[in-house]
This record gives C-alpha cells, sequence and structure tokens, in this order.
C-alpha cells in the first residue's frame, strides 16, 4: 500500500471516530485482538506498532526462572528463609518457605522458587556475587504470530538453559521491517577467584550494560550501537526509533562521571578498584567495577542524545545531536539529553536537563537546574519547547509526527502539587512563539501523558482516573486515552470498546498508534493463576484460582453499531478497581515504563 494510500484510509478512519465520539460515547468503535498470550511468562505489555501491523511487545515474570542453586550456600539458604518470613505479610499470593529441605536440594516447590527469585531481585542485586535476574523478554507479533525476539543473552555452559539474566526490549518495527531496542549482555559466572585469605569467589559479570541494536532482518543478524564512551562498564546506549529512511534516535554515553571514575581509579577509597586492599585482596578488577557500577546511585556516565544513519552493513554513522544549556566550566553535574522519536523529514524530539531560568547564558557553578525539558532536535539546535519556565516544571517529548506536531507531558502547579498534563506542540514554530497546548483530560488534578501522535491528528497515551493521594503502596489507576487534535474531543479508550468486553478488559496504557488508527495498548485481564512454576493453581475444591495480568493488545477501529452498555459494564472500573492484584499490576508497569520510564 502506497503512503498516499494510507495517509487518504487514515483521514477518512479519523473522521469517522470523530464522528462516533460525538454521537455516542459508549458504543463499541474499537474491537480487541489480543497479542500477547504467552505460555513461558505472565505479564506482557504493548510497544509500538507499524502500519502493517508488525507490533514489538515486551514481558516479564518468567515461569521456571533458571536460579542456579549450586552457586548458594547455607548463609544464603538462611538469608532467604528469614526474607520470605519479613516479607509475606505483603505478598497475598505467597507463604512462608514450605519446604526447606527441598530448597536446599535445588528443588523447590513453586511458592519457595518464587521467594528465591524475589531475593535474588530485592536482597541481591547490587551484590555481584549473586546470579542476576533480568527477565525481561522481547516479543513481536508479525503477520498475527508473537515470537520471541533472540537477542544476546546466552545459556549457561554445558545446558542448554538461558541465564534470562539479561533485559531486552523492542522498541519498534518500521514499515520496511528494521527493528529496533535496547538491550544488555547476560551475566555469567566467572572463573572460581581465590583472594587473599582463600576463600573462593565466583563473581556475576557481563560484558555491557544498556546497547541499542537494529536489525534489518526481525533478528536474524542483530548489530550494536556502540556508545561514544565505554570505560570502565561497557558504557551505554539505545535505539528508540528509527524513520523509513533508516535514520534511528536514541542516546549515548559520551563521558565518565567524574566521580565515578576518581572511585574506581582510587588506591585509598575503601572500595576503590586501585587499592591493593580491595584489587586483587578480595576480588578482581573486573568486579570492582562491575560493583561500583550497580552500587552507584547515579548513572557513571554523562549521556547524549544521538542520530544514526543505519546501514545493512552494521556500521551506523552516528552524530551527537548535543545538549540542551552549556554549564559552566567548573559545574561537574550531568547535564544528559535523550532523544525518543523522529518523523519522515529528519526532526527528532525528545528531553534534556536544563536550567531553572531559561533565560541564563552565563552560568554559575551550581546554577539551580530542573531535570528534563521536553525538546525538538533540527538544524543542528536543541530547542526548548517548554517556553517560559516560571510556573512550569520538567517535561518530557515521546513523539512527534510527519507534520512536526510533537507530544508528550509537563508539570504544571495545580491545587497545590505539581500535576503531569499531556500537550501537543507545533515544533515548525519559531522559537520565541512555540506554545504546548493542555487539553483536557480526564479531571483537574489527573497526572496524563501522551505517547504517540499518528498523521491524521490522533494522540494516544494514558491518564489518572483516581482522585486519592498515591503512594507506592496505593496508587492511582490510569486508564488509556485518545484525543483528536482536529475537534478537541478526549476519549476514554475503555469507553470505545464492545460492551461484552468491558467485564473482561481494563485499558490502562496506550504506547502507539499508526496510520490506520491502530492502537497498541496494554490492558489488564483475568486469567487463570499460574504459579512460580507455570501450573494451575487450585482452591480446596479443585477450581482453578484467577488473578489479574497486564496483556499487550491491539485496537482496531470498527464501524459504529451503536450499541448501549448496561450499567454493570459501564461500571466495570469501579469493579476492577477493587482487585487486591492491581497494587503489583502498577508495580510491574512502573518497572517496565508504562508510566514513568522513557524505554518504548
Amino acid at each position: 500500500m502506497s503512503k498516499l494510500v494510507k495517509n487518504i484510509l487514515a483521514l477518512s478512519i479519523s473522521s469517522a471516530l470523530s464522528l462516533s465520539f460525538v454521537s455516542s460515547a459508549n458504543a463499541a468503535t474499537y474491537q480487541i485482538v489480543d497479542q500477547g498470550e504467552s505460555s513461558k511468562l505472565k505479564y506482557t505489555y504493548a510497544q509500538r506498532q507499524n502500519n502493517n501491523g508488525d507490533m514489538a511487545i515486551s514481558g516479564t515474570n518468567l515461569y521456571n526462572f533458571p536460579v542456579q542453586f549450586q552457586y548458594l550456600d547455607d548463609d544464603d539458604y538462611q538469608s532467604i528463609i528469614l526474607f520470605a518470613l519479613t516479607n509475606s505479610w505483603q505478598v497475598t499470593d505467597l507463604n512462608d518457605i514450605e519446604d526447606s529441605d527441598a530448597l536446599k536440594a535445588g528443588n523447590p516447590t513453586a511458592n519457595d522458587l518464587a521467594w528465591v527469585i524475589r531475593w535474588l531481585q530485592d536482597s541481591q542485586f547490587n551484590n555481584v556475587n549473586y546470579q542476576k535476574v533480568g527477565d525481561t523478554v522481547a516479543m513481536t507479533n508479525v503477520n498475527g504470530v508473537t515470537d520471541d525476539y533472540n537477542l544476546w543473552d546466552t545459556t549457561f555452559e554445558g545446558t542448554d538453559i538461558l541465564t534470562r539474566s539479561t533485559r531486552d526490549i523492542v522498541s519498534g518495527i518500521t514499515d520496511s521491517g528494521i527493528s529496533y531496542g535496547t538491550a544488555t549482555a547476560p551475566y555469567l559466572p566467572s572463573e572460581v577467584f581465590t583472594d587473599s585469605e582463600g576463600l573462593e569467589h565466583t563473581f556475576w559479570l557481563r560484558e555491557f550494560g544498556n546497547r541499542g541494536f537494529f536489525s534489518f532482518d526481525q533478528g536474524a543478524q542483530v548489530f550494536q550501537v556502540t556508545p561514544f564512551e565505554t570505560q570502565y562498564g561497557g558504557g551505554t546506549s539505545a535505539v528508540l526509533d528509527v524513520n523509513e529512511a533508516g535514520i534511528a534516535v536514541g542516546f549515548s554515553s559520551y563521558k565518565l562521571v567524574q566521580g565515578y571514575a576518581d572511585l574506581i581509579e582510587s588506591d585509598s577509597a575503601t572500595n576503590g578498584c586501585a587499592n591493593p586492599e580491595v584489587v586483587p585482596a578480595t576480588m578482581t578488577l573486573e568486579a570492582c567495577i562491575a560493583s561500583t557500577q550497580l552500587s552507584s546511585a547515579s548513572d557513571p556516565y554523562h549521556t547524549m542524545a544521538l542520530k544514526a544513519t543505519l546501514d545493512e552493513g552494521g556500521s551506523p554513522v552516528l552524530e551527537q545531536l548535543g545538549i540542551l544549556v552549556t554549564p559552566h566550566v567548573d559545574d561537574e553535574r550531568t547535564f544528559s539529553s535523550y532523544a525518543v522519536a523522529i518523523n519522515a523529514s529528519g526532526v527528532a524530539v525528545g528531553y534534556a536537563d536544563g536550567f531553572l531560568d531559561e533565560t541564563v547564558t552565563a552560568p554559575e557553578v551550581n546554577e539551580v537546574r530542573a531535570y528534563h525539558y521536553a525538546v525538538v532536535y533540527k538544524n543542528d539546535e536543541v530547542i526548548d519547547l517548554s517556553g517560559d519556565h516560571t510556573d512550569r516544571g520538567d517535561s518530557r517529548a515521546y513523539d512527534i509526527n510527519d507534520d512536526g506536531i510533537a507530544v508528550g507531558h509537563i508539570t504544571k502547579a495545580i491545587g497545590g502539587r505539581g500535576v503531569k498534563k499531556f500537550f501537543y506542540v507545533d515544533t515548525n514554530s519559531p522559537e520565541e512563539e512555540i506554545e504546548m497546548i493542555n487539553p483536557d483530560d480526564f479531571f483537574s488534578g489527573s497526572d496524563s501523558t501522551a505517547r504517540a501522535i499518528n498523521n491524521s491528528g490522533l494522540i494516544v497515551g494514558e491518564g489518572e482516573i483516581e482522585t486519592h493521594t498515591e503512594s507506592s503502596q496505593n496508587p492511582r489507576k490510569t486508564a488509556a486515552f485518545v484525543y483528536n487534535m482536529n475537534d478537541d474531543i478526549f476519549t476514554n479508550l475503555n469507553d470505545t470498546i464492545p460492551c461484552s468486553l468491558r467485564l473482561s478488559y481494563d485499558i490502562l496504557e496506550a504506547r502507539g498508534i499508526n496510520d490506520a488508527g491502530i492502537i497498541s495498548a496494554t490492558a489488564v485481564v483475568k486469567v487463570e493463576r499460574l504459579d512460580a512454576k507455570g501450573e494451575l493453581v487450585l482452591d480446596e475444591s479443585g477450581t482453578p484460582l484467577t488473578e489479574d495480568v497486564v496483556r499487550a493488545i491491539s485496537l482496531e477501529p470498527v464501524p459504529d453499531d451503536g450499541e448501549v452498555c448496561t450499567a454493570e459494564e459501564e461500571e466495570k472500573v469501579i469493579r476492577q478497581g477493587a482487585s487486591t492484584n492491581i497494587v503489583s499490576i502498577l508495580s510491574i508497569m512502573a518497572l517496565f515504563g508504562l508510566r514513568r520510564r522513557f524505554f518504548g
């Protein structure tokens, strides 16, 4: 299908959608296609979807995670038992350790396996002496078939078992078939190291952390985007979007943070890697560098937005896109920038660190700064999209269409608190005339974010639909929305699906929308509950228990059939809001970017 035909089709769909929203707020205008069901893992969520209907999907919470019990000792098992005892009160689906003997023999019950995984994730995350849990799986749905997308994970020596220590995210697939994203190298056990006291250690190390990738053949051959700076840990990079011309954008480390370098190079600091009482007395240099990076409270690298011209030979031409402000020469803080999306004209958007006073031209060494202002990268400039900073906080731009309309969110002071509000902005305007538009969303105190915009001016994202004070124990629920900037109509996507599905699907977030009007989204669905080994959990009568999971879905436009839903179907959000699993669901979302992170 030619781009002209696609645009004509998208415009007609946009008009039809607008009319349906005006005529009947609760009639179905989208059908749901479940894209993310997997027998290997519990949770899936949607990334972007191209105009061919191919979707990038991410997953987590693998069944039968391959814990390497041979590397645990008696002290570790006692720590696991104590960890379960201490935390079981706040984990509704798990009991205390059920069979300590079977656990120590490496054959735990599903309940006990779940505790070992949590212990590795929570208590030993920063400790290079222990196995690492990546547990983030990249998948794609191409031609209606969902498959794993294999990157750099490898098997444990002498087995056919993947380490599952990597964090792999396919962010999208272009219409021409270029897939791209971010992944990590696997953590593998080192050779046994004997310290100065004769004690043996095995360190879990990896070659590099986050690294951008691209592929022209759906992962058969994957190419890395090597960071500008790789010293002391391999650096970091990401590919977050690619246009049809094969121009990618993302970010890369370009300089070491001096404090991080000083600690590694110190010969006197308690943990200094040049201190002979640390290296080689207690560990190898590689283990010390990894330990320093894992325990660092901040990123060890300065990060800059990048543009890359991709080629099938795997040697992309990289270009630094710059940062928003030039700090004082003695200012040692990190000033980073990120490019998140690029349109057909090569104009990119994202966000960058900047000063609270946007008019400063000669900053002080401790100039007041804020993290992340939405920016556009064009004509070799980094341009702040948020305007006057006086009554505005941080902002981010997540997408831009071919007309130059960018979308994202900006923090504004509302009712005495900072509230994120979605925006759209015309990046074609002269810099001094750029103005963010903040349409009405769910309610004045609702945090909302626009994640994507298509070439017809349809914007999708998510916003809060609950009003209570949010906390980690009691997060606000979100709902996905679609907003038509052509006629200023904002709609909860849960109000646009067939009545029969409103009791089954609770659409929390929309990640993308293509030019056919098809939306990639993530919904809560109720399924039969499986334990950590992927086996059915039954009640005392032998009936399968159920639980809520998040699932990647597509929302495909359909003609409005005029269906009117019952009161029960209309009130499903209230009913599902009482789910005991909603806190863990929202925690998973926070971890993998549905509410907070930029990846995808």
